[in-house]
C-alpha cells in the first residue's frame, strides 16, 4: 500500500511537472490553475489504472498450475465510473495441483483447495479445502480441520469451469 501511495504522488507531481511545463511554455498563457488541476487528474487517473490492472496483475502472480473458476465485478458509489466499466473485486482460484481423485461405491470424488483473492485496501487471501462429487455435481466445503460443512453444500453447474476441471 505505501507503494501505491507513493506511485500516486509522483504520478500528480509527474502530470502537474507536465502542466507546468505547457504553461511555461504557452508564455505563461495558461492559466495557473492548469497545474494543481493536472496534477489532480494524473493521481487520479493512476488510481483508476491501478485498480483496474489489478485483476491482470494478480493472475500473472499465480503459478501456471492455477485455474481461475470465478471472478466478481462490482460497483462502487465513490467510483461513478465503475456504474459504465464494472472493475473485478475478487476471484476465485482453483489449485490443480492440489487435486486428488477419491473413488469408491459409484462415486468418483475429488478434494482440492479453492482460492479466493479479494481487493481491498489490502489484498486479502482466503482458502479453504473442498470435496467435489463428480456424480451429482455436488460442492462440499470442508473446514480446517477436514471435516464437511453439510449446511453449505451447493450443486454447480456440470458445463462450469471448475467441473470441468476438476472431474476430467
Amino acid at each position: 500500500m505505501l507503494w501505491t501511495i507513493l506511485a500516486i504522488v509522483v504520478a500528480g507531481l509527474g502530470a502537474a511537472g507536465i502542466a507546468m511545463l505547457l504553461r511555461k511554455l504557452t508564455g505563461n498563457r495558461l492559466p495557473k490553475w492548469i497545474i494543481p488541476a493536472c496534477g489532480g487528474l494524473g493521481m487520479l487517473a493512476y488510481q483508476i489504472y491501478y485498480e483496474y490492472s489489478w485483476f491482470e496483475f494478480q493472475l500473472q502472480r499465480q503459478p501456471a498450475e492455477s485455474v481461475v473458476v470465478a471472478s466478481e465485478t462490482g460497483e462502487v458509489f465513490w467510483r461513478p465510473w465503475t456504474y459504465y466499466w464494472p472493475m473485478t473485486t475478487a476471484f476465485t482460484v482453483l489449485d490443480s495441483k492440489s487435486l486428488l481423485r477419491q473413488g469408491g461405491a459409484g462415486n468418483d470424488v475429488v478434494a482440492f483447495n479453492l482460492y479466493r483473492f479479494e481487493k481491498q485496501h489490502v489484498d486479502r487471501v482466503s482458502h479453504q479445502p473442498h470435496l467435489l462429487n463428480c456424480t451429482t455435481a455436488e460442492l462440499l466445503p470442508l473446514d480446517a480441520q477436514k471435516k464437511p460443512l453439510l449446511q453449505q453444500m451447493k450443486r454447480i453447474d456440470r458445463e462450469g469451469v471448475l467441473y470441468r476441471r476438476a472431474c476430467s
